[in-house]
């Protein structure tokens, strides 16, 4: 369902659904029970200045009744944000696409305490694109690059190729090495690992799970530094399927947990983000046949993983 109200500082105005019935009889009475106790002196002003307005962008007063609509639209209050220190870097942008390197920490789409520090919000404010909708995410902690579709007419036809799976992926990780010998007969080839993976709204972690597999990942060793007291591989990871934390569960099953995750194998305790240790894992690529175009079309991210070992290693 289209807002009717416009994007306002990179964000999107926000939909609430009214009940039917109730022990309300205005739509104000409804929204001072549901956020009266957060802000009440912040919801009557929006009535009076036509903040909150119906599907068909007609503004609510402080009277409508209840019933008169099903949705409505108003603009949050934005809480105070911090800005990350990490910037963004756009490696191609054209009247359809823009494609950006996403750094680490910095979450695709708002959510929770990140807003205004959201990917999406500040390429809607720094390239002045009030329409810009993200084609895939990558997780708060991952980096690398991410799509953008930029023209509304154009955009489900991006959208068909990642539903489909026509979009390959590519990520790079890096591992610590506890055995060098049995890491290199372990990954002597590439590995296909195949599962079923789980997650609950209610629970942080991602699981394994005994059933049909729906997640796939190619894992394959690209380099091993032996030299280092602490040794540590890079490997090319592959997902065939795209599910919630899938690359770092099947890292961690492996005995090779990407360095630096907080979740997997082992849920560290929630402490704040140290910039100078991001998660070991890069989305360096993706392919596609652009289908405007017609041409086969890849974007690679110019980032490095800190950890990785060095091509001579």
């Amino acid at each position: 369902m289209k807002s009717p109200l416009p994007v306002r500082d990179g964000v999107n105005a926000t939909r609430l659904r009214l009940p039917s019935e109730g022990p309300w009889d205005t739509a104000l009475d409804y929204m001072l029970h549901r956020w009266g106790h957060i802000d009440p002196e912040g919801i009557l002003p929006r009535f009076d200045d036509g903040e909150i307005v119906g599907a068909d962008g007609a503004p609510l007063h402080r009277a409508t009744p209840l019933e008169e609509h099903t949705f409505i639209w108003y603009y949050r209050t934005l809480p105070r944000e911090e800005r990350l220190p990490v910037e963004l870097s756009v490696l191609h942008r054209d009247e359809h696409l823009v494609v950006v390197d996403k750094p680490h920490f910095l979450p695709t789409t708002p959510g929770g305490t990140y807003i205004q520090e959201s990917a999406l919000v500040r390429l809607r404010n720094e390239l002045g694109l009030p329409d810009l909708v993200p084609m895939h995410r990558l997780d708060r902690m991952t980096a690398g690059v991410l799509l953008f579709a930029v023209n509304p007419e154009t955009r489900g036809r991006y959208q068909v190729l990642f539903e489909r799976r026509k979009v390959q992926k590519e990520y790079e990780c890096v591992s610590r090495v506890r055995n060098q010998q049995q890491f290199l007969e372990q990954f002597a080839e590439p590995i296909t690992v195949r599962n079923r993976m789980v997650k609950s709204r209610d629970y942080l972690l991602a699981s394994v799970a005994e059933g049909e597999p729906n997640a796939e990942t190619r894992v394959s060793l690209l380099r091993l530094d032996r030299s280092s007291e602490q040794p540590r591989a890079l490997f090319r990871l592959e997902p065939h399927t795209g599910k919630t934390h899938q690359l770092r569960v099947h890292m961690a099953g492996l005995g090779a947990g990407i360095m630096h995750d907080p979740f997997y194998p082992i849920l560290l305790d929630k402490a704040p983000d140290d910039f100078s240790r991001p998660l070991q894992l890069l989305a360096r690529g993706v392919r596609f046949r652009d289908p405007i175009t017609g041409h086969e079309t890849e974007f690679r991210s110019r980032l490095e993983l800190q950890e990785a070992p060095p091509s001579d290693g």
